[in-house]
C-alpha cells in the first residue's frame, strides 16, 4: 500500500518502525530536519509524500507528512521509545536503543501503551484541565527549528526565481564552494551540452580536477535518468567531478545512480542550499536573539 493512500492510523502504523530504525541509524539522537531526510530514503513512495505540500482552507501552504510524523512520534514518547531532550531534537530512550524492532507489535507494543494517555489528554483538554506532568513531559511535539523560517523564505525564493537567476544563483554556490568559474561554459540557457556551468576545483595537494554543474528547480524529487543525462554531459566536457543542485530533493534511484563508477556527482538539495547560503554567508547575514525557557510561562 502507497503512504499517501493509507489511512491516518496505516500511516502512523508504517512510521513508526521506520522512525525507530532512523534514529538509529543517526546514532540515537537527531534534529526533525535530518529524521525525516533519512526518512525519506527508506522509499520513494515516502520521500515524495514528504516533500509534498497542501494547500489549507487559510490558502497556506502545509506539508501533511509533519502532521503524520508529530502523532507518531508522539505515540513513541508515550511508549517510552523516545524523548525530546530539547527543542526540535529526538532521541531514542534506553528502551528504544536496545529493542529488537524487527520484532515490533505496533498494537501491542505501542498503542497499548499510548492509547491510554492519548485518551487522557482528550479528556483533560475536554474539562480544560491543564495536562498532568508526565503527559506533558512525554507528548514530543514537532517544532520548528529556530532558523526553520528564515530556511522556508529562501525555498520560497529561489522557486520564484527565474531559470536564468536560478543558474546565476547556482554558478554563485559552487564559487563560493571553491570552484574556479570557466565563463565560456554553461553560461547560456540553452545549448550549453547539458551543463549550467563548469569549473576548476584544486585540491590541498594542488591537483586540479573539471566540475561540471547542473541546477534544476524542481518541485518532485529527481529521478535517476536526469543523474544519467548529467553523467553523459559530464563525459562530453571530460569532467571528473560533477555537481547537481536542485530546490526539491533526490529518489533513492537518483542517490545510488550519483554514486556509481569512478566519478562521484554531489547532490546538493533544498535543504543542503539552506546550510550552504548560511555558512558561506550568501546574500544572508545572522541575527542573534533569544529565546525564553518554560521559567517565564509561569507566574509562579
Amino acid at each position: 500500500m502507497k503512504f499517501k493512500e493509507a489511512s491516518q492510523k496505516e500511516r502512523e502504523s508504517m512510521l513508526f518502525p521506520i522512525i525507530l530504525k532512523a534514529l538509529k541509524k543517526l546514532g540515537g539522537q537527531s534534529n526533525i530536519r535530518d529524521l525525516k531526510k533519512e526518512i525519506a530514503l527508506y522509499s520513494d513512495d515516502l520521500g515524495e509524500f514528504i516533500a509534498f505540500e497542501k494547500m489549507s482552507r487559510e490558502n497556506n501552504l502545509y506539508r501533511p507528512f509533519d502532521y503524520v510524523l508529530n502523532f507518531s512520534i508522539a505515540s513513541l514518547a508515550f511508549a517510552d521509545f523516545l524523548f525530546h531532550p530539547e527543542r526540535g531534537v529526538i532521541e531514542l530512550t534506553e528502551k528504544g536503543r536496545t529493542f529488537n524492532f524487527d520484532h515490533l507489535d505496533v498494537e501491542e507494543d505501542i498503542r497499548k501503551l499510548s492509547n491510554p494517555k492519548w485518551e487522557e489528554r482528550k479528556q483533560q483538554k475536554k474539562n480544560h484541565i491543564k495536562v498532568s506532568a508526565d503527559v506533558e513531559s512525554t507528548d514530543v511535539e514537532i517544532e520548528d527549528e529556530p532558523e526553520s523560517d528564515w530556511k522556508d523564505e529562501l525555498a520560497k525564493s529561489l522557486e520564484a526565481f527565474t531559470p536564468a537567476k536560478f543558474e546565476l544563483f547556482a554558478r554563485l554556490l559552487v564559487k563560493k564552494m571553491g570552484v574556479d568559474l570557466d565563463e565560456t561554459l554553461g553560461t547560456k540557457l540553452t545549448g550549453d551540452g547539458g551543463i549550467d556551468g563548469f569549473g576548476y576545483l584544486t585540491t590541498g595537494d594542488f591537483r586540479t580536477a573539471r566540475v561540471a554543474i547542473q541546477a534544476k528547480r524542481w518541485n518532485g524529487a529527481v529521478s535517476s535518468p536526469e543523474i544519467d543525462k548529467f553523467r553523459g554531459a559530464m563525459d562530453k566536457y571530460n569532467a571528473e567531478y560533477g555537481i547537481f543542485i536542485t530546490t526539491s530533493d533526490y529518489t533513492k534511484d537518483a542517490i545510488r545512480a550519483s554514486r556509481v563508477g569512478t566519478r562521484v556527482i554531489t547532490l546538493i538539495n533544498g535543504d543542503k542550499i539552506a546550510d550552504l547560503v548560511s555558512k558561506l554567508g550568501i546574500h544572508a547575514k545572522p541575527v542573534t536573539t533569544f529565546v525564553l525557557d518554560n521559567f517565564y510561562a509561569s507566574d509562579n
